[in-house]
């Protein structure tokens, strides 16, 4: 994993962030969110099939996402969004299109079972974070708060 890896995630959430107009207070937040997911990815692929490691950074992603709009005061989907976004399997898709045009359908079918993969482990993982109450950071971050 390279300094460019994360710099690159970090950059290309922030100008996505920006395109779709979230407030600038949050552009930093969302960048830092999207180059930590990227990290996880990075370190998990190393280790483990690509979509289980985007599974388990998705995860990171939904968690920071829900305890920094608590913290922030600001809507979830600003940063789960965002912070989402390296992870999408934008190249498998274009391939899976791309070999279908060009009859070649078992790399359609190869690329396009690998992009199906990858989106159902996104949807996974945030759907086991927002299975845990909303109580549950709400307090995390008052806890904090106090303590410190």
């Amino acid at each position: 994993m390279t300094l460019s890896i994360i710099l690159a995630a970090f950059l290309g959430t922030v100008s996505f962030s920006y395109l779709f107009n979230v407030p600038k207070q949050y552009l930093f937040t969302a960048g830092i969110i999207g180059s930590i997911g990227m990290i996880t990815y990075s370190i998990l692929s190393l280790h483990i099939a690509s979509s289980i490691a985007v599974f388990f950074s998705t995860i990171v992603i939904a968690f920071l996402s829900r305890t920094l709009s608590v913290k922030k005061k600001a809507p979830e989907i600003i940063f789960l969004i965002s912070g989402i976004f390296p992870l999408v399997p934008g190249a498998d898709i274009y391939w899976t299109a791309y070999y279908v045009v060009s009859s070649s359908l078992s790399e359609a079918l190869s690329s396009g079972r690998s992009a199906i993969a990858i989106c159902l482990a996104i949807v996974l993982g945030i759907t086991i974070i927002h299975e845990i109450p909303q109580v549950f950071f709400s307090s995390m971050v008052k806890y904090k708060q106090a303590k410190s």
